[in-house]
Order: structure tokens, then C-alpha cells, then sequence
């Protein structure tokens, strides 16, 4: 099986599950699905789904711990699919490049590291990919919920 293959096929047994999921549930959404670099992407769009992404995404957090749950059972494999409620992750995506940019500018000027408030892996990810673009360094510091980036600036 190719790579693109595994993660069509990582993206249809999520999709089953979520579907499955929300008509437990008696939610309206739509189930989009595409393959993101080196990952299954799947979407659940349309409809009230708010209450899927919680407060600070933690809903969507453990949503995507359960549906890469359910296609491990199915393939056997684990899966780094990502999830996304409503758009979520995308809005998050982006005003954690504009958090990571003002950083970036604090810890040049200062000649500081910047320690931000901690985040999910997904949003670590994020600021750690601005950091780099950006050609500084950073690092995760810190354990379970307290994890966070840290910008070093260059000498």
C-alpha cells in the first residue's frame, strides 16, 4: 500500500467513525476529507458544532484522540490524522502565527528567549514551524498541560 493510499484509507475509516458518531449524537455535519503533506486531513463542517470543538478545543482535542483510536483498530497502524470542528484549528492556526510573530519580534529586540503560554502539540507545531520560517530556534519546555514554546533568539 503507497503512502497516499494508507492515508485515503486512514481518512475513510475516520470518516465512517465520525459519521457514525454524529448520527449517535443527532448532529448535523458534513464530513470532508483530503490528505495534508503526511497526513490524513478530515474536516467536520456545517451545522451548530461549537460544542464538538469545546473550550480552548479541548472537545476536539480528545475527538481526534478517539478517531485516530478507531483507525488504528481498523488498520492496525498509528495514525497522525488531524481533525478540524467548525474551521477551528484553521482561525487557531492563524492567531498562532500572529502570537509566534510578535515573539519573534519581542525576542530579537530583547535579545531574550520568550517563553509563551503552554499549548496543545498541534499549536506547539504552529509556532514552532513560524519560528523556523522566521530563522530563529525554539523549544518545548515543560510537562502535560504546562508544555510550552520557548523563543530563543540568534546571537
Amino acid at each position: 500500500m503507497t503512502d497516499a493510499s494508507k492515508l485515503e484509507a486512514e481518512g475513510d475509516v475516520a470518516a465512517d467513525f465520525l459519521e457514525e458518531l454524529l448520527d449517535i449524537a443527532d448532529l448535523d455535519g458534513d464530513i470532508d476529507m483530503d490528505v495534508d503533506g503526511d497526513r490524513a486531513a478530515v474536516s467536520i463542517v456545517g451545522g451548530d458544532l461549537e460544542h464538538l470543538v469545546g473550550r480552548d478545543g479541548e472537545v476536539l482535542e480528545a475527538l481526534q484522540e478517539l478517531t485516530r483510536l478507531a483507525v488504528y483498530r481498523e488498520i492496525g497502524d498509528r495514525s497522525r490524522l488531524m481533525l478540524d470542528v467548525g474551521g477551528h484549528r484553521e482561525r487557531r492556526r492563524a492567531a498562532l502565527i500572529e502570537i509566534a510573530r510578535e515573539a519573534i519580534e519581542k525576542a530579537r529586540a530583547d535579545h531574550q528567549p520568550i517563553a509563551l503560554d503552554p499549548m496543545s502539540p498541534f499549536e506547539r507545531k504552529v509556532v514552532h514551524d513560524a519560528v523556523a520560517e522566521a530563522g530563529l530556534r525554539s523549544e518545548s519546555e515543560g510537562a502535560d498541560r504546562q508544555r510550552h514554546v520557548v523563543i530563543v533568539p540568534t546571537s
